[in-house]
């Protein structure tokens, strides 16, 4: 009798409290995020103290510090962290790989050319149309990296981010040309570092948007699912594979134009984020974008958080944060030895 060759199979994780365990856990989680944003208040140059804060009569100024300044920086914080780490998973699932997000996939270097090329074109135009103008251009370049992926045969969960680096490096060089030539380098870089020390009232506000599209991304969480098992699945089901795709699409271009176009690039928190969360639920989008928003905002509160104490009072900007960070996260994902990732 031959023997068979018996390969011991990697079991995914199990979806963490099934039986009533995942919204303890998340309560938790957000429960962590509240305490993250609370240490946000209190944090900067200005002193804030909660002693302040419970007698404004005696401290005018510590109150006005933290209605202008510090809590509309703590909700862009969150609102930026909640809506990257979603239009991540979408993409992902879009892509049907682990290792792309609007910041390996050229969808943030496109909004930004987006911004230098209505800049120029059109200076006049109110945040809100040139916003819209980053957007469809960040949706040319997230179509365009999906279109070069059907034309790659046999890809790999290495080769695919690698293609959205190269076509990010090419909109990059792009758009600093452009800004070389017509002398706008310094707008470029506020677009390309993020950067919430310059967040006030009446300055963030637009993130609410992105905050929407995530409400939006959860109600149709189911068809992003089945969206990831591939064309002819979804079609079998009875669904328009190109009408998700291009509702995808919209979402994470317009959720990468808002935050690019407010705060500036924030790198690798929809690639990191999911990843981890995919190990602690599963892959199902409904029941993970809850938990994918909840740790994005966490994720940028604590960079933001390293950043302002590194180096008091001077700050690192939380892009810089989330990209050492996130950088030594993605190497991690790549050499690690993980059937489900990729």
């Amino acid at each position: 009798m031959a023997a068979r060759d018996v390969r011991p199979r990697t079991e995914p994780l199990p979806a963490t409290g099934t039986k009533g365990g995942p919204l303890p856990l998340l309560g938790v989680a957000v429960l962590g995020v509240l305490v993250l944003a609370g240490v946000s208040l209190l944090i900067g140059v200005s002193h804030v103290s909660w002693e302040a804060l419970l007698s404004p009569a005696e401290h005018q100024r510590a109150v006005q510090v933290l209605v202008i300044s510090r809590v509309p920086r703590t909700l862009a914080l969150v609102l930026a962290g909640m809506s990257l780490a979603v239009a991540g998973l979408i993409m992902q699932m879009l892509a049907r790989n682990r290792f792309v997000e609007p910041f390996t996939a050229g969808t943030a270097e496109s909004a930004s050319l987006g911004l230098l090329a209505v800049t120029l074109l059109a200076p006049g135009l109110p945040i809100l149309a040139r916003t819209a103008v980053a957007a469809g251009f960040a949706m040319a370049g997230t179509a365009l990296f999906l279109f070069i992926l059907r034309r790659i045969p046999l890809r790999s969960a290495l080769v695919v981010p690698v293609v959205g680096l190269v076509l990010g490096a090419i909109f990059d060089a792009a758009t600093t040309f452009f800004a070389y030539r017509f002398s706008l380098l310094q707008s470029l870089m506020a677009w390309t570092t993020g950067d919430f020390s310059s967040v006030l009232r009446g300055r963030y506000e637009l993130l609410w948007g992105a905050f929407v599209l995530t409400v939006i991304a959860y109600v149709v969480a189911d068809r992003f699912t089945v969206a990831g098992m591939g064309e002819a699945f979804t079609t079998n089901l009875g669904l328009s594979h190109p009408r998700i795709m291009a509702l995808g699409l919209a979402i994470v271009a317009m959720v990468t134009a808002v935050v690019v176009a407010t705060v500036g690039m924030i790198p690798f928190i929809g690639l990191v984020v999911p990843n981890v969360v995919s190990l602690i639920v599963g892959d199902n989008a409904r029941r993970s974008i809850p938990w994918v928003a909840v740790m994005g905002a966490g994720f940028v509160l604590l960079c933001d958080i390293v950043g302002r104490v590194v180096r008091q009072p001077y700050e690192i900007p939380v892009g810089t944060v989330a990209g050492v960070v996130g950088s030594l996260l993605f190497l991690h994902l790549l050499l690690r030895r993980d059937d489900r990732v990729g």
